[in-house]
C-alpha cells in the first residue's frame, strides 16, 4: 500500500459539541481524501465511540459543555498506549497561552485556532497521521525482533 493511500486510510475522531464545526472538519477532511471519518457531537460518549472506532487521530474541542475537551485529553491520555500513542489535535477558539500550555500538558500533539486555514489544517492532519503510521512501524518491527539496541549507532 502507498504512503499516501495509508494516510488516506487512516481513521479519524472528531469530537466537537457544534454540528457546524463537525461538518466542516469531516468535509475538508473528505475533500483531503481521508474517508475514514467519525463525529462525536456529545464529549460524553466521546471515550466509548474512540474504544469502538480505534482511531489515528483524535481532532478535539476544548470548549464543550459536560466535559470538557482538558478532561478528555486527560481521560485519553490515561488510555493510550505507550509505545502505539494517539495523537491528539485540539481545534479551539481560545487563543491564550495558558490554554495552549494547559492542553499541550495533557498530551495534545498539536493545537489549531479556530477559525482555521483549511490549507494548513489538512497538512497538519497529514503530518500526524504519517508520524502515527511510522511509530506503528516502528512498534511492528521491534516486536517482530527486527529493531534492538545494537541497530543504533550508539549501540
Amino acid at each position: 500500500m502507498s504512503r499516501m493511500r495509508a494516510v488516506c486510510d487512516a481513521r479519524i475522531l472528531v469530537i466537537d459539541d457544534e454540528p457546524a464545526n463537525l461538518a466542516l472538519a469531516a468535509a475538508v477532511l473528505s475533500r483531503e481524501g481521508y474517508s475514514n471519518i467519525e463525529t462525536v457531537p456529545d464529549p460524553r460518549q466521546a471515550i466509548e465511540r474512540y474504544l469502538a472506532f480505534r482511531p489515528d487521530l483524535v481532532l478535539l474541542d476544548l470548549m464543550m459543555p459536560g466535559i470538557d475537551g482538558y478532561a478528555l485529553l486527560d481521560r485519553l491520555g490515561r488510555l493510550a498506549v505507550a509505545d502505539d500513542p494517539v495523537p491528539i489535535m485540539v481545534l479551539t477558539a481560545d487563543t491564550s497561552i495558558e490554554a495552549r500550555r494547559r492542553a499541550l500538558a495533557l498530551g495534545a500533539r498539536d493545537i489549531v485556532t479556530k477559525p482555521f486555514d483549511v490549507f494548513e489544517f489538512g497538512l497538519r492532519v497529514a503530518n500526524l497521521i504519517e508520524l502515527r503510521l511510522l511509530l506503528g512501524r516502528l512498534h511492528q518491527a521491534g516486536k517482530a525482533g527486527t529493531v534492538t539496541g545494537e541497530d543504533s549507532p550508539a549501540g
